[in-house]
């Protein structure tokens, strides 16, 4: 007797083959199965509300009311400073803060927004904005990796954000009410988009950089790397943005350009443990303020500055642009004056640029690394070993600057895994690669 052989669910009775079932009841049309993915992308975003949860409820819904959302409060009281005409740099925000404004008027006009709503509505939309943002960067920043997934590409999507939620910086954003997770979403957008839209290369950073100066990093690069279009368009953006708003507030312009500026005092206690820029850190263990700490500063930019420009321009010949928007956050963190610990927002670029698309071994291993460092709260615990003796005060030191190690440590990464070893993009023999997910 033959066999005849079928394949798996074109079975007689079988979903897919137009045959009647007892879930398809005669002379009705028969299920189709989902090939779009859509239920695994649902699974992803409640994946990420799951994991996002503790974080919301601890900093949105338990935090105390004096210090709940406060960087967020800053900004919203520099807009209102704008448009009631108060002094926007000289305007502090209510006891127990007492903060100034210290971003560039442009900044302040973009968070009249913010004046829309009361602050607690705005505080909770300001909260999802990050999520969905996170979201997007995950998309963005882990694509390579994401697109093994297939048809649960939206679950390991939902996975990768659920985790990175976690990250000390991330949760950071949450609580102060930052806005890290917009300047990181703009700039790896402009970078690494593979086509261009309806807005130019370059007109993305170049709004960071007029909300912020520290994305003016991604002019180096395109200098670097000749590109002249993207660098002008870039460039006028944010000389645009700055121009039309010194026409609608010139004194809050040039209190800002001429004075505030000029005060990184401004920004809260330099030699705080969470200012992880080099500046921070050489306040903390370097040698006593004064000319020789200064210089011995500018030194430390101009050598890392140097090194870290020069890698971002060999990874983009390399095609690489989610590292070089991991680079170019990093140097942002260090070369800054002052960088607190949610400005390291940007080592989600990092981890996704060292993860690839998971398939060599090192590169997975030192993205996890790069995850476990960030997960922990490591400068924070430095600080707490420096109250002991002996040894452990020493280590404390050391551990304190966690994630300017990190910031330096993510540079050397990339150029050892992704520039000098450049053959290790491919799996290693006789080693398997991670598989791919199949469709349900």
């Amino acid at each position: 007797m033959s066999v005849v052989r079928v394949s798996d669910g074109q079975a007689a009775g079988a979903p897919g083959n137009g045959a009647p079932t007892d879930a398809s009841p005669v002379g009705a049309a028969p299920a189709r199965p989902d090939r779009s993915g859509k239920g695994w992308w649902l699974l992803g975003v409640a994946l990420l509300a799951a994991s996002s949860f503790p974080v919301i409820q601890h900093y949105l819904i338990n935090y105390p009311d004096e210090i709940w959302q406060v960087d967020l409060e800053v900004y919203r009281e520099g807009s209102r400073s704008l448009v009631d005409g108060r002094q926007v740099y000289s305007w502090l925000t209510d006891n127990p803060q007492y903060l100034p404004f210290t971003y560039p008027p442009f900044g302040a006009l973009m968070g009249t927004v913010l004046l829309l709503a009361p602050f607690r509505v705005i505080g909770w939309a300001w909260t999802v904005m990050q999520l969905v943002l996170l979201w997007v960067c995950v998309g963005l920043a882990f694509r390579p990796f994401l697109e093994r997934f297939s048809r649960r590409r939206g679950l390991a999507h939902g996975a990768v954000a659920a985790v990175l939620i976690q990250l000390q910086p991330v949760q950071d954003g949450i609580r102060f009410g930052q806005v890290n997770a917009i300047l990181v979403t703009l700039c790896l957008a402009d970078v690494v988009r593979r086509h261009d839209g309806w807005w130019p290369r370059g007109s993305l950073s170049g709004i960071a950089a007029a909300i912020k100066l520290t994305p003016a990093v991604f002019w180096v690069y395109y200098a670097l790397t000749r590109r002249w279009r993207a660098l002008g368009v870039s460039v006028l953006v944010a000389a645009l943005a700055t121009g039309l708003t010194a026409l609608f507030a010139p004194s809050a312009s040039a209190a800002y350009w001429t004075d505030a500026l000029l005060d990184p005092g401004r920004l809260g206690p330099n030699a705080n443990t969470s200012n992880q820029s080099m500046r921070g850190v050489l306040m903390r263990i370097g040698p006593p303020a004064g000319p020789g700490q200064s210089l011995l500063w500018l030194v430390l930019v101009l050598v890392v500055g140097t090194l870290g420009f020069r890698l971002a321009a060999q990874l983009d010949r390399l095609g690489e642009p989610v590292a070089v928007v991991g680079v170019l956050g990093m140097l942002a963190v260090l070369l800054s004056p002052v960088s607190w610990i949610h400005h390291v927002h940007w080592g989600i670029v990092v981890i996704g640029a060292l993860l690839g698309d998971a398939r060599n071994r090192r590169r997975v291993r030192a993205a996890l690394v790069a995850t476990v460092v960030l997960l922990l709260k490591l400068p924070w615990w430095g600080g707490d070993w420096q109250r002991n003796p002996g040894v452990l005060h020493y280590l404390g030191n050391v551990v304190e600057q966690s994630y300017c190690w990190f910031a330096l440590g993510s540079l050397l990464a990339i150029w050892w895994l992704m520039v000098r070893n450049r053959d290790v993009e491919r799996v290693e023999p006789g080693r398997p690669a991670l598989p791919v997910a199949d469709g349900p």
